[in-house]
């Protein structure tokens, strides 16, 4: 089918909305839609809107703008969370590398067992071209000292130029018992701390490109672990954004224990009492989870 749909004016779109029965001010609504392109503002319209595509009586402007604000907070909030466990995941993935097979020990495949010849040549390639294009004073100075010796960076300088994609890859081609040393950091196994970090990429991702976040239904699951305080008396879902934040304030409790992120989430909630947490898989007893109480 030949999509022949033309180009709205910020004036017919701020129209369309109304005739949909949007409750706004035209000239505030139109001026909104300059700020935020349609698109990205009807995704948060989406869940009122009936079937014959008009919205459910008394949906307004102010409190679709409240939950597009929310959601804005919530993903510096969690970009937040997910650089503190990226940076630490980061130092046990090199320390434990470099201590067995040293600095330069990773561009050798050998010593990333799990990854295949393909995955690794990828993984080496994207390396390697982080470290001729950066313009960090520590790439530099290695650069112009040892350059005439050494062509690739030592890991933990490599590392801080990668992208979380790679580090990914280099954790997932590292061998199990280095995986183990590194996951038991965190209390967990090492196949969950390899879904972690597979998930948090996505999550990444999503808050880098200014996604929605706040009620999205998530693609990529974070793997729930065992243990009972995952379970009881709370039971915490993977489909939604609620585990993901549990899994963050998990991390953030070993790796940042003096931080006070739970409490700035609390607070974001607090100020914007109108969304609803159960879009989000918040269950009505969360606040009795183990995790969340410490």
């Amino acid at each position: 089918m030949r999509y022949d749909k033309p180009p709205l004016t910020f004036q017919q779109q701020a129209d369309l909305l109304l005739s949909r029965g949007l409750i706004a001010d035209r000239g505030e609504l139109i001026a909104k839609l300059k700020a935020v392109n349609y698109y990205r503002l009807t995704g948060y319209l989406y869940p009122l809107r009936r079937s014959d595509d008009t919205f459910h009586p008394g949906t307004t402007l102010d409190l679709v703008w409240h939950r597009y604000v929310f959601d804005r907070q919530l993903r510096l909030l969690v970009l937040d969370a997910v650089e503190r466990v990226e940076v630490s995941v980061r130092t046990a993935v090199v320390y434990e590398h470099c201590h067995q097979y040293g600095p330069f020990g990773y561009v050798d495949p050998i010593n990333l067992p799990k990854l295949s010849q393909r995955d690794f040549d990828e993984f080496l390639r994207r390396t390697r071209e982080d470290a001729r294009k950066s313009k960090e004073a520590f790439a530099i100075h290695f650069k112009s000292r040892y350059g005439d010796t050494h062509s690739d960076l030592p890991l933990w300088m490599a590392v801080e130029l990668m992208s979380m994609g790679s580090l990914l890859t280099l954790f997932k081609g590292m061998n199990s018992k280095s995986k183990k040393v590194c996951a038991r950091q965190y209390g967990i196994t090492w196949e969950t701390l390899e879904n972690w970090l597979l998930c948090l990429n996505t999550i990444r991702n999503i808050c880098a490109h200014h996604a929605r976040l706040w009620n999205r239904v998530l693609g990529i699951r974070p793997v729930i672990p065992r243990d009972t305080e995952w379970h009881r008396p709370v039971e915490v879902r993977n489909d939604r954004v609620f585990s993901v934040l549990t899994l963050l304030k998990y991390a953030l409790t070993i790796v940042a224990p003096q931080s006070r992120w739970s409490d700035r989430l609390r607070s974001l909630m607090e100020k914007y009492p109108d969304v609803p947490l159960g879009d989000m898989g918040f269950p009505q007893n969360w606040r009795d989870c183990p995790i969340w109480r410490c």
